[in-house]
C-alpha cells in the first residue's frame, strides 16, 4: 500500500547507515540496488523490498528493532567508525548493526542508548524540553554554594549561555546535574569556566531510563520503557512554541515624534 512506501534516501537514513544527503550521493553513484536493480532518484521502497549498498544487504526483511541501555566505560569512543580504536560498536560486538543515540565523551562513563531505529534518533534529539539527561560529577576541589548557583543559572561557553538547569550538591566534591541540551563537552566546559576541573563524570539517566547495569554491560529496554519513551518524545507544537523566544511587538500607543514639527521647536527668548 502507498502509505507503507518510503523514499529510498529516507529508508537508508533510518537504518543509520548514513545521512539522507549521503544516501542521495550513493544512489547517484549507482551503488544502491532495490531487488537487484539500480533505482532512479526519488524511488520509493516498501518493507518487502531488498535494499543493498555495494552488494551488501543493509536491512533484513522485517528486522526487529533493537533498543539497548548500555553502560559505557571510560575510554570507549561513541562512533560507528570501525577504524577508530576502542569504538563503541566493536566493544559491544552486538550481532546486528546498531549505533549510539547522541554522544558521551571518551573520558566519561554511563548510560547511552544503542539502536538500529534511525527514526527514534531524530525524535530524541529533537525532544528539547523533555530530553533530560542526568549526571553525577566529581570535581577537583570542594564545591561552594556559589558554584551550584552559577552552574544552575547558566554559564557562558561556546559563544552562548547554557540553559538554566537543576544542580544539587551530593558530597564535598560531587554534584548532580540535569541538562536539557547537549553542547560539546558541556559540563566539563561549564566547570572549567568556574575554575573547577572534572575528575569523574557519569550519566545516570536519559529521559525515563535510569542506569541499572554494570560498567561495560547492556540490557534491552522493556516494551513499557519504549512505549513511555515514545510518548515523552512525541512532537508537541505547544512545547516547541513555548520554548521559542517571543517576538517583541510595539505597543499601539507608541508615537514617533518628528523633531522638525513646529509644535516641538523651542521658543526663542
Amino acid at each position: 500500500m502507498e502509505e507503507n512506501l518510503k523514499r529510498l534516501n529516507k529508508f537508508i537514513g533510518e537504518t543509520g547507515y548514513c545521512s539522507r544527503r549521503e544516501a542521495d550521493k550513493l544512489i547517484e553513484e549507482g551503488r544502491v540496488t532495490i531487488n537487484g536493480a539500480v533505482p532512479e532518484m526519488g524511488t520509493k521502497v516498501s518493507p518487502d523490498d531488498e535494499v543493498r549498498i555495494d552488494g551488501k544487504l543493509i536491512v533484513e526483511k522485517h528486522e526487529k528493532l533493537v533498543y539497548l541501555a548500555f553502560n559505557k566505560p571510560v575510554g570507549i569512543e561513541c562512533t560507528t567508525n570501525l577504524e577508530v580504536r576502542n569504538n563503541i560498536v566493536d566493544y559491544i560486538n552486538y550481532p546486528k548493526r546498531i549505533f549510539p543515540i547522541g554522544r558521551l565523551d571518551k573520558a566519561s562513563e554511563g548510560l547511552i542508548f544503542m539502536t538500529n531505529d534511525g527514526d527514534i534518533v531524530n525524535k530524541i534529539l529533537r525532544a528539547r524540553n523533555n530530553h533530560e539527561k542526568e549526571y553525577t560529577v566529581t570535581v577537583n576541589k570542594p564545591i561552594t554554594e556559589r558554584f551550584i548557583q552559577r552552574m544552575g543559572n547558566g554559564v557562558p561557553i561556546l559563544d552562548t549561555v547554557t540553559r538554566k538547569c537543576k544542580v544539587e550538591q551530593i558530597s564535598k566534591n560531587t554534584f548532580k546535574i540535569i541538562l536539557t541540551q547537549g553542547l560539546n563537552r558541556q559540563i566539563r566546559r561549564m566547570c572549567e569556566y568556574l575554575g573547577y576541573e572534572v575528575t569523574a563524570l557519569k550519566r545516570i539517566r536519559i529521559i525515563n531510563i535510569s542506569l541499572d547495569v554494570p560498567v561495560g554491560r547492556y540490557r534491552d529496554l522493556s516494551d513499557n520503557e519504549i512505549k513511555e519513551l515514545n510518548q515523552l518524545i512525541a512532537p508537541s507544537s505547544k512545547t516547541e512554541e513555548a520554548s521559542l523566544p517571543k517576538p517583541e511587538i510595539p505597543s499601539r500607543r507608541t508615537t514617533f515624534i518628528n523633531k522638525n514639527d513646529p509644535r516641538f521647536r523651542r521658543k526663542r527668548d
